[in-house]
């Protein structure tokens, strides 16, 4: 059961206001953001912070991303309603169901099993239909490529050619890449072997982890 109250409604109203103000200007995305309860997506603890514009624990050493991070990445990938998109680290699901409201097709991979059975859990919760897997995100999902556009939500220190060659001709792939620190990147495939870099600012993400699951 989904308990949205008027504080809560209220409180996205709000951060809605303030992710305006920052830039965001997709209403697409903005209207996702409205609509979507992440507080639903944290522990319960964390109710009354739930939209403060901030990155959020969600366990397994891994967190939420900040609200104004979910739609700047989301904006970026510039979605047409049933776009096929494949997202690399579903967490805890709240960036998975704002490509879903927007209407795109999501195929999703976590790594983390238990973040992997919340976050499903979350998404059946809220009547989202994603395609989930638990998996390596640097390996993609090779069989049900290409995708229209290719969304990393953890830090990578290069692009991934697996990835890149996952996404299709005139594709775009949002990308945190750097070590201590990121910068957002997004990359247009225009041919093959030929990719059209943009930057969009400097982030903090987890690192996104190679051949390890858990």
């Amino acid at each position: 059961m989904i308990i949205d109250s008027f504080k809560h409604k209220g409180l996205r109203k709000t951060l809605v206001e303030e992710l305006s103000t920052k830039g965001i200007t997709d209403k697409s995305v903005l209207e996702a953001i409205g609509k979507i309860p992440r507080h639903i997506f944290l522990d319960s603890s964390l109710d009354n912070i739930a939209y403060q514009d901030k990155a959020l624990p969600i366990g397994c050493q891994q967190t939420i991303s900040q609200p104004f991070t979910v739609a700047l990445q989301t904006q970026l990938l510039e979605l047409k309603p049933n776009e096929k998109v494949l997202e690399i680290g579903t967490g805890s699901g709240y960036q998975t169901s704002v490509l879903c409201e927007i209407g795109a097709r999501v195929y999703t991979i976590e790594r983390h099993k238990p973040l992997f059975v919340r976050a499903k859990s979350v998404l059946e919760l809220m009547k989202y239909r994603p395609k989930c897997y638990f998996g390596d995100g640097y390996k993609g999902l090779p069989a049900y490529a290409p995708f229209d556009k290719i969304i990393i939500t953890c830090g990578t220190t290069t692009i991934p050619e697996e990835l890149v060659d996952q996404l299709k001709i005139g594709g775009v792939l949002v990308v945190p890449i750097g070590t201590n620190s990121q910068v957002m990147y997004k990359i247009t495939k225009k041919n093959e072997g030929e990719l059209i870099k943009q930057e969009f600012g400097n982030f903090r993400f987890v690192p996104m982890l190679k051949d390890k699951e858990s």
